[in-house]
């Protein structure tokens, strides 16, 4: 199966996880949840910041 990125349609997409997916382009991680798209954001520590939530705070 052949994943793109769905920010920037790249194929330049590896697989970190189960399910997860990061895109060396936009420097995205993604998964796909019951027909939804998940993007994160790699903090500086590694940790994930949901991409979502930290919009909902602008």
């Amino acid at each position: 199966m052949i994943v793109r990125c769905p920010v920037c349609a790249g194929l330049q997409v590896g697989k970190v996880g189960n399910e997860q997916y990061y895109c060396w382009n936009c420097f995205l991680e993604f998964n796909f949840n019951k027909g939804r798209i998940n993007l994160y954001e790699v903090a500086e520590d590694g940790s994930l910041i949901n991409m979502e939530k930290s919009s909902e705070m602008l």
